[in-house]
């Protein structure tokens, strides 16, 4: 889900995120990207589920920061959004569910055994939400799919483990 092939290009807002809560900006030379997944059928199957990059930021905090302050500007009873914040190589450097005022961020993965636990949880998941949807279960479909989503957002690039823990430790 977070391995791009494509590069990432900033967009102005997301459909369901007001513009007023962004706190940095479009600089190309800021490292972070605060982006929110697309997976909606039609972007899926038009090849945009790239992430749409809400706004750049020139540290990992300010960034983490831009995604509190975007989690302000959902509507309560929204479903949660997935942020996440990509380096400027498009790695995922930290991840977590936007809602209700807050980001739930993912716990990481420490190791590359970690890793592939999770990628086949993940992958179990996601072919348990195929069946749902086969049989007609759209909805345990979805939060199939956004538990498998959940899973993906905990494999952080290793190059950026160590240091989103410490982001994580320092924030809490």
């Amino acid at each position: 889900m977070f391995d791009l092939p494509f590069p990432i290009h900033p967009t102005a807002h997301a459909r369901g995120v007001p513009p007023h809560v962004l706190s940095g900006d479009n600089d190309p030379n800021h490292p972070f990207a605060l982006t929110l997944t697309r997976r909606a059928p039609a972007d899926l199957l038009s090849g945009r589920a790239a992430p749409l990059v809400i706004t750049r930021f020139a540290t990992l905090a300010e960034a983490m920061q831009g995604a509190i302050d975007h989690a302000e500007g959902i509507v309560p009873d929204a479903p949660p959004q997935l942020l996440a914040i990509l380096d400027r190589d498009a790695r995922l450097v930290l991840a977590g569910a936007a809602s209700d005022y807050a980001v739930a961020w993912c716990h990481l993965v420490s190791s590359a055994a970690e890793a592939r636990g999770v990628v086949t949880e993940a992958s179990q998941l996601r072919a348990q939400a195929d069946r749902a949807a086969g049989w007609g279960e759209p909805d345990k479909a979805r939060r199939l799919r956004h538990r498998a989503d959940l899973l993906d957002a905990r494999l952080v690039d290793p190059l950026w483990r160590a240091f989103a823990a410490r982001a994580l430790q320092v924030a809490a």
